[in-house]
């Protein structure tokens, strides 16, 4: 299947074209190329180079009339210009043109009803590999007659010699042109850079033209078509929880809620962290790293190869991605109806959450544009004890509008489909990390099950005095004093102290999003603030 097909089109002149290769093709070029190596048993490793993870201040959108009044411009979303956009396109199908090219054809959203064609145009083999594993797959009957909403042009090897004169930081830069429907990508080889292009385009496109709510979260559904979501950062256990043998994985990391209450996956595989990656701790990645899979930036053990999951000399973002039906359980086709759950995980390293809580619709759209969860120490260099992070939607990278509205979409949605949102805490008990212990897996995936099984419908709930959340005073399989974390903190005083911290830094996240929250996402936040003492709780 080689250039039978003008890439002209694209201002590509020259190119030797290889579209749509099986993996074992793509696996075989790579080698060739001496641009990978293979593990013990066939799995594809390679090497991304200089960027072994996403650049963000290298991240911009084209402002123009699409997106000048929509996008929540900032620092996260930083503006190009149309013309210094047309310059970099230009450049880069240039450096392109005379070379060998691999285009991939495929889709994102799994729901036909939502479903957008991507063509992908990558500089290296192994880029389109990860496609190929990443975008939902076209069967041959498909692919005749494709036509493509957006075009992704990945070209790692070309770096801008004069950055500033097209208005950008430095070589290397990702840039999203929804007028013209293009993700360019050039100076990097990290291929989440292309997967996040697209999934933060769909994020501007499917709630301001398609009443679709996008969603940084895993999601799994039950036995009778019960579906539930798991929204958490990374490091908080959104795989591994939503990775459950009795019920099956829609997807792991990006979904679509529609108007019609389907949930539905953007993506045909997951994109997994493999640090530190063993099989009883994370048995579905690590069986599902085999040949169709793609390792990034691991290392072999010496004189062997077999990785090493341990060594992080090159990253500590050391990825695999694979296709989904590498998992067993899986749903297929990848969307299911009916949501009853949302979780919104988060480590507390400061042992101050209760390990669950219930959540009005308020506190729902509070803390799901606070996007907490908190660092703890070891994670990056200079940090020695936690530090609190937030992350607006638990994905505030890759949201174009403003965080209020997604929430606002979030909790009417809420209402309309009659969802319960929950609040999990995996991180630490009994005190901060370092003194207190971490919450037991075995715990939270019983409170988890307790909830989807119904069986916290009917238990008393008591408030958190300064949090303001309805923590239950009994759930099957957990140790009764767990449930409140006051109780497991030796010094009540120094728990209430950590606690009113903690809430000042809520506070403090929030009040850049205030201007533009309701009244009642506001009153979802701590109880306890610079206005409040803690007697008026307590």
């Amino acid at each position: 299947m080689s250039s039978t097909k003008d890439l002209g089109k694209y201002g590509l002149q020259n190119v030797t074209a290889h579209w749509n290769l099986n993996a074992e093709t793509l696996q075989k070029i790579t080698l060739e190329k001496g641009m990978g190596t293979e593990t013990s048993n066939g799995t594809l490793c390679i090497n991304t180079g200089k960027f072994t993870g996403r650049s963000p201040k290298d991240r911009f959108l084209v402002k123009d009339e699409y997106t000048s009044d929509k996008v929540w411009w900032g620092r996260i979303n930083k503006p190009i210009s149309p013309e210094n956009f047309d310059k970099l396109y230009d450049e880069v199908v240039e450096y392109l043109s005379g070379k060998e090219v691999y285009v991939r054809d495929a889709y994102v959203c799994a729901d036909p009803k939502y479903r957008m064609n991507v063509r992908t145009i990558t500089e290296y083999p192994w880029s389109n590999y990860f496609i190929k594993n990443m975008f939902l797959r076209l069967d041959e009957k498909e692919l005749d007659g494709f036509e493509e909403e957006w075009l992704v042009l990945c070209a790692p090897g070309y770096e801008a010699p004069n950055p500033a004169e097209v208005g950008i930081l430095s070589g290397n830069f990702s840039i999203l042109n929804f007028t013209k429907k293009v993700a360019l990508v050039g100076g990097s080889a990290y291929t989440g850079e292309m997967k996040k292009g697209i999934f933060s385009a769909l994020n501007l496109i499917l709630p301001t033209e398609k009443e679709v709510l996008p969603m940084h979260c895993s999601a799994n559904v039950g036995e009778d078509g019960d579906t539930a979501i798991f929204f958490g950062l990374s490091g908080t256990g959104k795989t591994t929880l939503s990775a459950d043998p009795s019920r099956k994985l829609i997807g792991d990391d990006e979904h679509g809620w529609t108007k019609e209450n389907t949930i539905f996956n953007f993506e045909g595989g997951c994109y997994a962290k493999v640090i530190d990656l063993t099989e009883e701790k994370e048995p579905d990645i690590y069986r599902a790293i085999r040949p169709g899979a793609l390792l990034e930036n691991v290392v072999f053990k010496k004189g062997t190869k077999e990785v090493d999951y341990f060594d992080s000399s090159i990253t500590q973002n050391t990825r695999v991605s694979y296709p989904i039906d590498h998992i067993d359980n899986i749903q297929v086709p990848s969307y299911a109806s009916n949501p009853k759950h949302i979780f919104f995980l988060t480590c507390d390293a400061f042992g101050v959450l209760p390990p669950v809580s219930k959540l009005t619709p308020g506190q729902a759209a509070y803390h799901f544009i606070s996007g907490y969860t908190a660092k703890v120490a070891g994670t990056e260099a200079g940090i020695t004890e936690p530090v609190p992070s937030f992350s607006a939607c638990f994905g505030e990278p890759f949201m174009p509008l403003h965080p209020a509205v997604y929430a606002e979409m979030l909790s009417k949605k809420m209402r309309e489909a009659g969802v319960s949102v929950w609040l999990v805490n995996t991180g630490w008990s009994g005190g901060p990390y370092g003194v207190g212990s971490r919450i037991k897996l075995k715990y939270t995936r019983a409170m988890i099950s307790a909830i989807l099984e119904g069986k916290l419908d009917e238990v008393d709930y008591e408030t958190h005095p300064i949090f303001g959340l309805f923590m239950p005073k009994y759930c099957p399989g957990v140790p009764t004093e767990l449930l409140d974390p006051m109780n497991t903190w030796l010094q009540k005083g120094a728990y209430v102290s950590k606690a009113i911290q903690l809430a000042h830094s809520f506070h403090i996240n929030f009040d850049k999003f205030a201007s533009q929250a309701s009244e009642e996402i506001m009153k979802g936040g701590p109880l306890i603030d610079s206005h409040h003492s803690l007697n008026e709780h307590i």
